[in-house]
């Protein structure tokens, strides 16, 4: 919502004075495997939910280019990381535990690989320059002009995969399309040579964690975790396990939802209903179609003039990004803060 915890105080303020409907777009709560697990929690299917491990991957080449050369790099210029990526992971695991209060939480994280100390011998400032930019992962030439001439990712490649799933839908040449307006192999390189997407990594001016574990403790001594790391082969892919009295759930980075049961010893592979990708339109497919169903969501409360059909009222929306906030305090204050029971 903001930056601060008084902007989305102001925001929410405003919002419930003047009986607006709100919506943020936290995408992951309409996610159709994750709307499954907060169905299967809720049902009982695996009794009381003791623990929940939550992962988010971001991906090495995606945090390149979002939180060490873009738009992300610096708080000064954004916010921090947990805020700008993860705020609807913490909303999933409040939204998940919704039956305990939250009665604590602590963080550990930082930018422990981004560094200038880190910077390779030999290598350049900007990655055109650079005569070991070869045996670097985290190249702007391959990421860039490379995916663009496609020459050098070979379609089994994570980050190739990646690219052609976002032209599925209909996201035509992302990533390069930020770094200029009309991609070509000129006006990949002048970007290249003189703005930000061209630097080395380990020269640039970002701040922001690279990775970040939050631990959160509720009544009744219920716990939950979420880690946050750039240094992954998929890309915004999570992965989630439920333990619960009675059972096990478990999420994998496909999309796949699978159900232990304790007392059956039995696995059980978990159906999700996706909207037909037939009547929804290419634009707004992303988020693995999540965008479609928030919109959707949102669009028939307006027609109905019904706040209640958004999942999130505006209180539980405020309360998970004052969460995100208190977590940020923790990690940076080195200290468990405790909230009243």
């Amino acid at each position: 919502m903001a930056t601060t915890e008084q902007g989305c105080r102001d925001i929410v303020e405003a919002c419930t004075l003047n009986s607006i409907i709100l919506s943020v777009c936290h995408v992951l709560r309409h996610y159709p495997p994750m709307s499954k697990i907060k169905e299967l929690i809720d049902s009982g299917a695996v009794g009381d939910v003791v623990n929940i491990q939550h992962i988010e991957q971001v991906g090495f080449w995606h945090f390149a280019h979002s939180f060490v050369r873009g738009n992300w790099c610096c708080e000064d210029k954004s916010t921090f990381s947990l805020l700008a990526k993860c705020c609807h992971d913490v909303d999933l695991l409040s939204w998940w535990m919704s039956k305990y209060k939250c009665t604590g939480v602590s963080s550990f994280g930082s930018l422990s690989h981004f560094r200038k100390e880190n910077k390779p011998p030999g290598s350049a400032t900007r990655c055109l320059d650079c005569k070991i930019e070869k045996d670097c992962c985290y190249s702007a030439k391959k990421l860039y002009l490379n995916m663009y001439e496609k020459s050098h990712w070979s379609s089994t490649l994570s980050f190739y995969s990646y690219i052609e799933y976002c032209k599925s839908m209909g996201i035509s040449d992302w990533p390069v399309s930020v770094i200029c307006h009309e991609p070509s192999i000129d006006s990949i390189t002048k970007a290249l040579q003189n703005g930000p997407y061209g630097r080395c990594v380990y020269d640039s001016d970002n701040d922001v964690c690279d990775n970040q574990v939050v631990s959160l403790r509720f009544f009744g001594g219920h716990t939950a975790t979420l880690t946050m790391v750039a240094f992954t082969e998929s890309v915004c892919k999570r992965i989630v396990r439920v333990f619960g009295t009675k059972g096990e759930i478990n999420l994998n980075a496909k999309g796949e939802v699978q159900l232990y049961d304790f007392l059956s010893q039995q696995t059980i592979d978990v159906g999700i209903d996706f909207p037909s990708s037939a009547s929804v339109r290419r634009s707004v497919m992303g988020h693995d179609i999540a965008d479609f169903c928030l919109i959707d969501n949102f669009v028939h409360a307006v027609a109905m003039k019904d706040p209640s059909i958004v999942p999130a009222s505006p209180k539980e929306i405020l309360s998970t990004h004052l969460l995100v906030f208190e977590a940020e305090k923790a990690r940076r204050e080195n200290r468990v803060i405790c909230f009243d029971e």
